[in-house]
């Protein structure tokens, strides 16, 4: 398991009864480096959407228990925060809860000289992810040349 992995599994062993416990749901716990800084984030919802009031309390009970473990060697900027409208599908429960949604799908490398495709979420399995384009085309993608897929919104 790499660093990054195992304070991201640690952090969420921790998280998941807390929120657990005021009904909020875990949507994803990663540790990350943007330019030079670290960043130990933690996105929770709720049904009907998450206040800041919620995000504050998680992240000062989060806080505490990692200045009290201590097991991150890096200096970082902890964050709890909504997944926000266009929020990431990581996990199996977050496919399996938007299929039939309208979702982005954005590619490491073109693939006929595109790399952004948007349509609803057939199907899924371990390794690939079917999408419909609004002229019904069926699109599979293998999991390993999406770089990310997300909830769509139109504004």
């Amino acid at each position: 398991m790499t660093k990054r992995e195992t304070y991201e599994s640690r952090t969420e062993e921790f998280l998941l009864p807390l929120v657990k416990k005021h009904d909020f749901e875990l949507v994803d716990v990663e540790y990350v480096r943007e330019g030079s800084t670290w960043y130990l984030r933690a996105y929770i919802d709720k049904e009907g959407g998450i206040a800041i009031n919620d995000c504050e309390m998680i992240s000062r009970i989060l806080s505490d228990w990692l200045d009290q473990e201590d097991f991150i060697d890096d200096s970082y900027i902890l964050e709890v925060s909504s997944p926000g409208l266009g929020r990431p599908l990581k996990k199996e429960k977050d496919f399996a809860r938007s299929l039939g949604s309208k979702v982005d799908v954005k590619l490491y490398r073109a693939r006929e000289k595109q790399k952004d495709f948007t349509g609803t979420l057939a199907e899924y399995d371990k390794n690939t992810v079917t999408i419909e384009l609004e002229d019904g085309t069926r699109v599979v993608f293998q999991r390993q040349e999406i770089a990310l897929i997300r909830l769509a919104f139109d504004f």
